[in-house]
């Protein structure tokens, strides 16, 4: 699992223990939750999914041209 650090506010920090005390479950585990839902909704929109799509597109091109270059730079040693 990677552990990533994010800052928050007091009162949101407040009210994430309080919620997660509630549900019984720890700090940790409520944020996944949050992201999971946060994550689920992005991806139903399809303006996002346009964007993601486009980045996945540009990321390709990009990989592509690198490993071009990778497979020319092996060829002249």
């Amino acid at each position: 699992m990677k552990v990533l650090t994010v800052r928050i506010d007091e009162e949101l920090a407040t009210e994430l223990h309080a919620v997660a005390r509630a549900e019984d479950v720890p700090v940790s585990e409520a944020i996944r939750a949050a992201l999971h839902q946060f994550i689920a909704a992005r991806i139903a929109d399809p303006e996002v999914r346009a964007r993601l799509r486009k980045r996945i597109d540009e990321d390709r091109e990009v990989l592509e041209q690198l490993s071009r270059e990778i497979e020319g730079a092996g060829k002249e040693n």
